[in-house]
């Protein structure tokens, strides 16, 4: 067993740690790893700045020291760290939330505060921008893009996956496109991004009609309809 010193006389950093920790959420956790995965992220959020701050599932990784504390190897230390983030999600002590990088998706961890689940709940629905691949803190958008107003009003709730999509799509087809393909969708009661996606690749391949949205007949608009759907749109 390796001693410990003591601490040493004189001004000492802390890390603040909530009282409800110790009455509340200590006695029920059953596990070292999610024990010391826990304990990690308060001290690890503390050396963070900005005014919402999360831990990348690399961060825990790439400290040697912690990492020494999970494991007798990389490997078994590495699993100890990811079983313990996991079991701290379940229990609702962390918030997860997945981003897409340069460098494909990365899993960010909020402690599940009012700002951490404000920017959880802000950077699924687009109002908040990550930074996962600099470290930097995250930073609000001036101005939601509008196709992700247009799919919460008439389409359904925005996820991750679903933002990127969206995004995506602006990239690939002009906005009136995607407005009047969302409307036909709603029209056709088949709300899903799945569903509009096959109308404006449709479009893209045979051409688009003009005034899709109200001026063609019923006959013309299901014409419009890809036809994996036609057996769900009413009649």
């Amino acid at each position: 067993m390796k001693g410990f010193p003591g601490f040493p006389e004189g001004k000492q950093r802390f890390t603040l740690v909530p009282n409800l920790f110790f009455s509340d959420l200590l006695p029920i956790i059953d596990d070292l790893s999610e024990l010391k995965v826990t304990l990690y992220v308060f001290w690890a959020l503390s050396q963070k700045e900005g005014p919402v701050r999360y831990i990348r599932l690399v961060d825990f990784l790439n400290d040697t020291e912690f990492i020494k504390s999970m494991g007798p190897t990389p490997t078994l230390a590495a699993e100890a760290v990811t079983d313990g983030v996991e079991r701290a999600v379940a229990r609702g002590t962390l918030l997860h939330v997945s981003v897409g990088s340069a460098n494909g998706i990365v899993d960010l961890y909020f402690m599940n505060t009012v700002k951490g689940r404000a920017a959880v709940e802000g950077i699924t629905r687009g109002e908040w921008r990550p930074n996962p691949d600099d470290d930097l803190p995250i930073t609000l958008l001036a101005e939601r893009p509008n196709i992700f107003i247009l799919y919460e009003q008439n389409i359904g709730s925005l996820t991750p996956l679903i933002a990127d999509q969206l995004r995506d799509a602006e990239q690939t087809y002009p906005p009136e496109w995607i407005k009047d393909a969302i409307e036909l969708a709603v029209e056709n009661n088949a709300r899903k991004w799945r569903y509009v996606q096959s109308i404006l690749k449709r479009w893209r391949q045979e051409g688009k009609k003009d005034g899709i949205s109200g001026r063609d007949t019923q006959k013309e608009l299901r014409r419009q309809i890809p036809d994996e759907y036609q057996d769900i749109v009413k009649q």
